[in-house]
């Protein structure tokens, strides 16, 4: 597949703000997104997109948690919160790049598939969960929590209350890759590895059976873009490009660097562990594995940052 990319779209970009967090102001953003996808489309690629999902989940746990507290229903499970969000962001991209298509005389058609990833049961983040996800809760709803739920932790967060936390292992094989490939190579647009795919475990007997965790997107697009043997990795973040000494009076950005000195940035702690870091990770994870280019910008200056006009682009060694 020549001039193919994967795109990842970060689940925020989604939510404009706290005014704009309903579905329809998902839509509309989704809207808005898709014409700077099918801009990259005219340029001559064929695309892959992946999304986050970490707010909408956050959406489905606090609603389940509610109807928990004031009607005794059961909570969502987290895995089952992470394919229901990868069908319902999955379906607005699908139809947003649909109409998109139609609109430009495309002939081309988008496809949402539900991504299954595997990860190793014996991934050191399950001995150390780390992720808060959901709501803060009371002391004395400790007892009827864990015992409708005996496999959740619980941490006492600043004060605040006790918070759930998760496991977030790396991604090992996407199990759908296959369905993926085949509808790439028929020219299908397809969304995949929602909010970083359905985190899944084998048994030893090569059954799947999914299994409560939090799968970095970046990091399972990368595998994907990978198993694809994507040209190119597109990262789609809230800024326009990387900067060396974010946030600071001498902030520098950063028009193309090598992996080799992107290497050198991590080591200096330029970027900050809970927003650009994963994202850097996962491009050296793409880069060392094959990949050519990779690519950091915002949704609304993509097309010129495949251009080389804008966004920071990141190469692998020897380029």
């Amino acid at each position: 597949m020549e001039n193919f990319a994967v795109v990842a779209i970060g689940g925020n970009s989604l939510i404009r703000d706290k005014a704009h967090r309903r579905v329809e102001d998902q839509y509309e953003a989704i809207k808005q997104t898709v014409v700077n996808l099918v801009d990259i489309i005219e340029l001559g690629y064929n695309i892959l997109v992946t999304h986050g999902n970490g707010a909408q989940v956050g959406f489905i746990l606090r609603r389940s948690e509610i109807a928990f507290k004031h009607e005794g229903l059961h909570i969502v499970p987290l895995v089952s919160c992470v394919a229901d969000t990868q069908g319902a962001i999955g379906y607005q991209i699908q139809q947003a790049l649909n109409n998109e298509y139609l609109k430009r005389g495309i002939d081309r058609r988008a496809v949402t598939v539900v991504t299954q990833v595997k990860v190793d049961k014996n991934d050191p983040a399950f001995q150390n969960p780390s992720k808060p996800i959901g709501a803060f809760y009371t002391k004395e709803e400790i007892d009827s929590l864990m015992e409708s739920n005996p496999g959740w932790q619980l941490v006492e967060d600043s004060g605040r209350g006790f918070r759930r936390v998760v496991a977030s292992p790396k991604p090992v094989k996407i199990i759908e890759e296959d369905a993926i490939r085949l509808l790439v190579d028929q020219n299908f647009t397809v969304i995949a590895v929602g909010g970083g795919g359905i985190p899944v475990l084998e048994t030893e007997h090569g059954f799947l059976e999914g299994i409560d965790a939090v799968i970095d997107k970046d990091y399972a697009s990368a595998l994907l873009a990978n198993d694809l043997k994507a040209d190119l990795l597109i990262v789609s973040t809230g800024v326009e490009k990387i900067c060396l000494n974010f946030g600071k009076p001498d902030e520098k950005p950063l028009d193309s660097i090598s992996i080799e000195e992107t290497y050198q940035y991590i080591k200096e702690g330029h970027f900050a562990e809970g927003s650009m870091l994963p994202k850097i990770k996962a491009i050296v994870s793409f880069l060392e594995n094959g990949g050519k280019k990779a690519i950091i910008s915002q949704p609304e200056t993509l097309k010129l940052a495949v251009l080389g006009k804008a966004g920071t682009c990141i190469y692998g060694r020897g380029k």
